[in-house]
């Protein structure tokens, strides 16, 4: 099943992206809160499908790299989950202060 990111609502520092099928049914949520002042990102998605598992990690990733590009500086606290598993993009993107 191909999934595809479907703009809610975008500022500059927050966004929240519903998690669309092809179909454009929805299964679930990303949200981007970013802290200038605190040089923190907030990152935040649940999907109810553990079928999307994979394709959910494949549109992730790009577009949190993509994103850390943009504000380098930014520390990335995220937790990430697909039918209530957390979903492990392959590095830890959870920095500990």
């Amino acid at each position: 099943m191909q999934i595809y990111f479907s703009p809610e609502f975008l500022k500059e520092d927050a966004q929240v992206l519903n998690v669309v099928t092809d179909n454009n049914k929805p299964v679930g949520y990303m949200a981007f809160l970013m802290e200038e002042e605190k040089k923190k990102m907030y990152v935040y998605g649940q999907l109810q499908e553990e079928g999307v598992y994979e394709d959910f990690k494949d549109l992730v990733k790009p577009y949190l790299e993509g994103l850390k590009k943009l504000k380098p500086e930014l520390e990335v606290y995220s937790y990430l989950s697909v039918g209530g598993k957390k979903v492990e993009l392959g590095e830890e993107e959870k920095k500990e202060e």
